[in-house]
């Protein structure tokens, strides 16, 4: 049912957010990968003002598609759901 549709990829989010928050990587075999990576500092410009500004570090989530999905994307043909 749409309910449990619903519930099952809500679960399966908050599975993925615990994995990326504690660090972890999640991959999704067919689907692909969600990982966290690190932004290092830098300098960056207020395009309101012009000022410069400094950008702190800070950690990014990161999405790599596995080759099945990255291969829909190119040739635009999508597979048959299985039942």
């Amino acid at each position: 049912s749409k309910a449990q549709a619903e519930q099952a990829l809500n679960a399966t989010l908050h599975a993925i957010q615990s994995s990326l928050a504690k660090g972890n990587s999640v991959s999704l075999v067919g689907f692909g990968t969600f990982a966290v990576s690190k932004r290092a500092a830098r300098k960056g410009k207020n395009p309101r003002t012009g000022a410069t500004i400094k950008i702190p570090a800070r950690k990014v989530a990161r999405f790599k598609p596995g080759k099945a999905l990255a291969e829909v994307v190119n040739t635009g043909k999508v597979p048959k759901a299985k039942k």
